[in-house]
């Protein structure tokens, strides 16, 4: 069989051949919830990050009745060594999709939807109204549901970034990912400048807006790398900030350098505090909204 052409592997640290450990074993998806969600989002022709990234939570929260709706189509246009979400050339942005994935919302009845997409190079101000049309649906089917949206960096286009905060979502997350001396290999297309850049804007766009980014360890960084990245987005007023451990979705991704032990995360989570951040969840399974709504009722007006 050839090999797939989509992903160049590169050999940036020794692949872990140890089992995986006891921490990291996630339950199957099962249960009626998880089938009743997938079917669903089948129905409404919806994706979902969960299932597209191959999110090892999704047993979890499926059978919670929460999920991590993906807009703007299931192929990116960008080629990151980490993601398992499909790569290719998308077809034409589907101005349906607000209304449906508002309707996934309100038949779930959540109390916090999180909303994110694959990175559309190909049309930034049209993706980023998909992003502002969604929160202005969800917000029409179910009045005081909490909008998480989690977005790609629009290229560092101001007017995208603006059109997505002037629908006022409650909180505004994009991903640093990793340390800049990886960047090159696990974030083609993204600039590590560009993304603090979003993130101190979107405080200054916004003011009071609540921000959110997350790092994945074990590709080969170093603790004071991390350090370093947890100043950084401190330094930018970030509120919110997740730490997990990244699983190789295929051979033909990047390779797990190390396993970071529960102990070590905890490490993490108690250097990122000393940076400011209102809430820092750092797990082996922490992702992006693994627990999102605890993570946004810590950072509420009432919390304070």
């Amino acid at each position: 069989m050839a090999a797939n052409p989509q992903f160049v592997q590169i050999d940036l640290a020794s692949p872990v051949r140890q089992a995986k450990p006891s921490w990291l074993r996630a339950k199957a998806p099962v249960g009626e919830q998880f089938h009743n969600l997938k079917k669903l989002a089948r129905g409404l022709q919806l994706h979902t990050v969960c299932e597209s990234a191959q999110c090892p939570n999704i047993g979890e929260c499926w059978n919670h009745r929460t999920a991590t709706f993906m807009l703007l189509g299931e192929l990116c246009t960008r080629r990151c060594g980490f993601c398992a979400v499909p790569k290719g050339k998308p077809g034409p942005l589907d101005w349906d999709e607000p209304r449906r994935v508002a309707e996934a919302v309100a038949t779930l009845g959540l109390k916090h939807a999180v909303v994110t997409s694959v990175n559309r190079d190909d049309d930034n101000l049209g993706g980023a109204r998909i992003f502002a049309e969604t929160i202005r649906q969800i917000r029409a089917f179910s009045p005081g549901c909490r909008v998480e949206v989690l977005i790609p960096d629009f290229q560092g286009l101001d007017q995208a970034l603006s059109i997505v905060l002037d629908a006022q979502p409650d909180i505004l997350n994009h991903n640093t990912e990793t340390v800049p001396r990886l960047y090159r290999v696990a974030r083609s297309g993204a600039r590590y400048e560009r993304t603090l850049a979003l993130l101190e804007k979107a405080k200054r766009f916004s003011p009071g807006m609540v921000t959110k980014s997350g790092v994945m360890v074990g590709l080969g960084e170093t603790m004071s790398e991390l350090v370093e990245v947890f100043r950084d987005l401190g330094s930018r007023g970030v509120d919110i900030l997740t730490v997990g451990q990244y699983l190789r979705p295929s051979r033909d991704h990047l390779p797990i350098a190390r396993f970071y032990t529960p102990n070590e995360f905890q490490s993490l989570k108690q250097e990122a505090l000393r940076f400011g951040f209102r809430h820092v969840e750092s797990g082996p399974m922490v992702r992006s909204s693994y627990h999102a709504h605890e993570q946004a009722a810590a950072t509420s007006p009432q919390s304070a």
